[in-house]
């Protein structure tokens, strides 16, 4: 038997009749780039996170790098950071020309540990950037406190936890921002590539806006007021028309070109739709684990103000590349997220980050953390086949 890491071929079928209309609607009107496809998406959003603002753009990455700027993240601040995640998290930090600063995850969930965070704040650090790593999100209220004694801005990384929640209220909701990606593979995913800020801060949405549009309009000349105290006016003689608008030939911060395309946007508004039925699903193969999978193997523990969204089942094995190499000759894909931490990526250097002592935990962590198949169309045939792969390879290991 064969069990994918993931099936969107199979959640795709499910939900054909409903994009194959909105996409082909795009095409006929010739409507790209923004448009109500992509205003729509942005409301729904809004309303299903209880947030204020929604700003769709390019990328996860770019979601990240478009919230530390927006709070104010300058060019030799430094962000507090986990060590444990994608690349894209410490990378956005550095792409601004700031500085990743790497605190050590707690044994139990693998976020970021907030007892280790205010020895590693210095007079230049700027903002503190949690990660609800595999869509489990991090001690909030620990992190957010920490943050107003030393007045920083809280940017949360949900690229994975799109639908979950900590004490009821959603991730994306918890910090001054919240960044998201739509990458294909996300529990909300996209046709291609796709990623969102949100905020309930007036000034920091309209410098999102400023920066995901050459620093353009009535947009860049306010945040060049929020963030520089520079006041000017977006001024023009011209009127703007429905397929002409003057103000965006006048630019008043650097920014990017980073905006989500309608036909993403009409591809995630239908997926938004059956998003809670998705995270369901995952919840019950990750409670299905839970009850069959050998106890020794290492499962995250989760605090009861905790609801993960499960875009990850990780659990920790001693046999690491023995477990996954075993799993992958039985047809059960795997994952091995994450083999570096990124404290330790080449990329990485004393000169352009910081690592105020050694992260044991991160490390041993990456050198044990194997990924299981938990996409929301698993069968239960699947689910138990995965099981019972996993526990015959530890029957070998008496």
């Amino acid at each position: 038997m064969k069990v994918p890491f993931l099936d969107l071929a199979t959640q795709y079928k499910g939900i054909k009749s409903e994009v194959e209309p909105k996409v082909l609607d795009i095409l006929d009107k010739c409507c790209f780039i923004g448009g109500k496809y992509v205003s729509d998406f942005e409301a729904e959003m809004a309303d299903y996170l209880s947030v204020k603002h929604v700003s769709g753009c390019g990328n996860g990455t770019d979601a990240l790098a478009l919230g530390l700027k927006a709070c104010g993240v300058r060019p030799g601040d430094e962000v507090i950071t986990s060590p444990f995640s994608f690349f894209a998290t410490a990378e956005a930090i550095a792409s601004i020309g700031a500085i990743p600063v790497f605190v050590d995850v707690r044994e139990e969930d693998y976020n970021i540990d907030p007892d280790k965070i205010e020895a590693a704040i210095s007079d230049k650090t700027k903002a503190i950037l949690p990660v609800h790593i595999f869509g489990a999100p991090a001690d909030m209220d620990a992190i957010t406190k920490i943050a107003k004694a030393h007045d920083l801005k809280v940017i949360e990384d949900d690229a994975q936890a799109i639908g979950s929640e900590y004490k009821g209220r959603k991730a994306g909701t918890l910090g001054d921002v919240g960044c998201f990606s739509f990458y294909p593979t996300k529990n909300l995913g996209g046709a291609g590539d796709g990623g969102m800020v949100t905020t309930d801060n007036d000034d920091i949405y309209t410098a999102v806006k400023a920066f995901k549009e050459h620093g353009s309009g009535e947009a860049g000349a306010k945040t060049l007021e929020y963030l520089e105290g520079i006041k000017a006016e977006a001024v023009t003689s011209e009127e703007a028309t429905e397929l002409y608008n003057p103000y965006k030939y006048f630019n008043y911060v650097i920014g990017y070109n980073s905006r989500l395309d309608a036909i993403q946007a009409a591809v995630l508004s239908v997926k938004l739709g059956h998003l809670d039925e998705y995270n369901a699903n995952r919840a019950k193969i990750a409670a299905k684990y839970f009850d069959g999978l050998t106890d020794r193997l290492i499962r995250p523990v989760y605090s009861a103000d905790v609801k993960p969204c499960w875009h990850q089942f990780v659990v920790r094995s001693e046999y690491k590349s023995e477990l996954c190499a075993y799993l992958s000759e039985n047809g059960v894909g795997n994952g091995t997220f994450y083999p570096v931490p990124l404290h330790q990526q080449k990329a990485f250097n004393d000169r352009n980050s910081r690592c105020p002592g050694s992260l044991p935990i991160a490390e041993n962590i990456c050198s044990q953390s194997v990924c299981l198949p938990v996409f929301p169309e698993m069968t239960d045939e699947q689910i138990g086949y995965v099981i019972d792969t996993v526990n015959r390879f530890y029957e070998g290991k008496k």
